[in-house]
C-alpha cells in the first residue's frame, strides 16, 4: 500500500491478479413466461418509487430564496412546486432505472441486491431501456412548465446519471470520484428547488459546495457500511469494483474530510449572507453525529436511505434542525451581527 496515496495511503493502482472471487449465488431466474403482472411489478420496482423521498434535499433550495425576497410567496407558485417535484422525480427514477440495469451484473454478489428484479430476470431488458428514456423525456416536458434553468438542472441531473452508469466513463467504479460524482446530485437537487421559486436569483456558492459536501459525507458512510457488511474484500471488489481500491480507514478518512469540507463552507456561507444560522451548527452536528453511529450498525438503513425513517433520533434530529434553520432564516436577531462583527483592522490587501 503506498503510503503517499490520497485518504488513508490507498494505492489507485489496479490489484494484481489474486485467487479466484468467491461468489454469492444469485437469486434463481424465474421460469418463463413471466406473468405480465409480475413483469409489470418488477418495471415499477427497478424505477425505485421508494427513493422519491429522497426529493426532500429540494427543499433547502425553495426555502432560502423565500426568506431572501418575501415577495416570491405567491399561490402562484404552489402550483409550480408540485409540477416540479414530480419532474424531479420522473428524470430521478429514470436514473434508477438504469443503474439497475447495468449493476445487475454486479448486484448477483451483494448478499441482499442480488435479488433485485433484473438479476432474478423478472424485466425485460430492451423496454427497460424504452422506460428509462420514457421518464426521462416526461420529466423534463414537465419542467418546461417550471422555467428553463429547472429544465437546465433537469438535463444536468440525467446527464450525471450516465456518467455514473455507463462505460467507458462509469464514475462509480472510480475510488473517491464515485462519491463525489454521485453527490453532485445533492447541488443539483438544491438547484432545481431554487430554480421552481427564483430562477432569476443566482444561489451563492458556498451554499452549493456546502451542500455537495454533505452529500459526499452520506455517501462515503453508505459505501463504508456496505464495505464493513460484506466484510469479503474480494466479494466486495466484484460487487462494487471501487471497493478494490478502499479500506475500512481510507473510507472513514474520507468521510472526515467531506464532514469538514461541508461544515467549512456551510460557516463561510452563514457568515456572509445569515448569521442567524450559527445557531444551528450544533444540530447540524448532532445529525451527523447520529447518522456516523448508525453506519457502525450490521445492515444499516444507511445502506438504503429510504429506510432511515425508521431511525427515530435520526429523524428527530433531522426536523429539529430543519424546524431551527427555517426559523432562523425568517427571525432576525440583531446581537449574532454584533457578536460576530469584525474586531481586527482590515488588511491592507483589501484596501488597494
Amino acid at each position: 500500500m503506498n503510503d503517499s496515496a490520497p485518504f488513508g495511503g490507498v494505492d489507485l493502482m489496479p490489484p494484481s491478479p489474486a485467487t479466484p472471487i468467491p461468489a454469492v449465488p444469485a437469486a434463481s431466474p424465474v421460469p418463463l413466461p413471466i406473468p405480465l403482472m409480475t413483469r409489470v411489478r418488477a418495471h415499477l420496482s427497478i424505477a425505485r418509487f421508494d427513493h422519491i423521498t429522497k426529493n426532500v434535499f429540494v427543499l433547502p433550495g425553495i426555502a432560502i430564496p423565500l426568506s431572501v425576497d418575501r415577495s416570491l410567496a405567491t399561490w402562484d407558485l404552489l402550483p409550480k412546486i408540485l409540477i416540479g417535484f414530480v419532474a424531479l422525480s420522473l428524470v430521478a427514477c429514470s436514473n434508477y432505472v438504469i443503474n439497475e440495469v447495468l449493476d445487475a451484473p454486479f448486484d448477483r454478489f451483494h448478499p441482499t441486491k442480488r435479488m433485485r428484479p433484473v438479476v432474478a430476470g423478472l424485466v425485460n431488458i430492451p423496454l427497460a431501456y424504452v422506460q428509462w428514456i420514457l421518464m426521462m423525456l416526461l420529466g423534463v416536458g414537465l419542467g418546461t412548465l417550471v422555467s428553463r434553468p429547472f429544465v437546465y438542472a433537469l438535463v444536468a441531473l440525467w446527464v450525471m446519471g450516465c456518467v455514473y452508469n455507463f462505460p467507458p466513463i462509469r464514475t462509480k467504479d472510480l475510488p473517491y470520484l464515485d462519491v463525489i460524482s454521485e453527490s453532485v446530485n445533492n447541488p443539483l437537487r438544491m438547484l432545481l428547488g431554487w430554480f421552481m421559486v427564483a430562477p432569476l436569483l443566482i444561489p451563492p456558492v458556498s451554499l452549493l459546495v456546502s451542500y455537495w459536501m454533505v452529500g459526499c459525507y452520506f455517501m462515503a458512510l453508505k459505501r463504508f457500511c456496505e464495505f464493513r457488511d460484506i466484510g469479503d474484500t474480494s466479494r466486495a471488489a466484484a460487487y462494487r469494483k471501487s471497493f478494490a481500491y478502499y479500506t475500512e480507514p481510507s473510507l472513514m478518512v474520507s468521510v472526515m474530510f467531506y464532514a469538514s469540507a461541508a461544515m467549512l463552507f456551510f460557516g463561510a456561507f452563514i457568515i456572509r449572507y445569515r448569521i442567524e444560522l450559527v445557531l444551528t451548527f450544533p444540530l447540524v452536528a448532532l445529525v451527523m453525529a447520529i447518522y456516523l453511529r448508525l453506519a457502525y450498525h450490521s445492515g444499516s438503513a444507511v445502506q438504503n436511505p429510504e429506510k432511515l425513517h425508521r431511525s427515530k433520533l435520526l429523524m428527530g434530529s433531522v426536523g429539529l434542525c430543519f424546524a431551527a434553520m427555517v426559523i432562523l432564516l425568517w427571525v432576525d436577531i440583531p446581537f449574532l451581527n454584533q457578536l460576530f462583527r469584525p474586531t481586527l483592522p482590515t488588511s491592507s490587501i483589501h484596501t488597494r
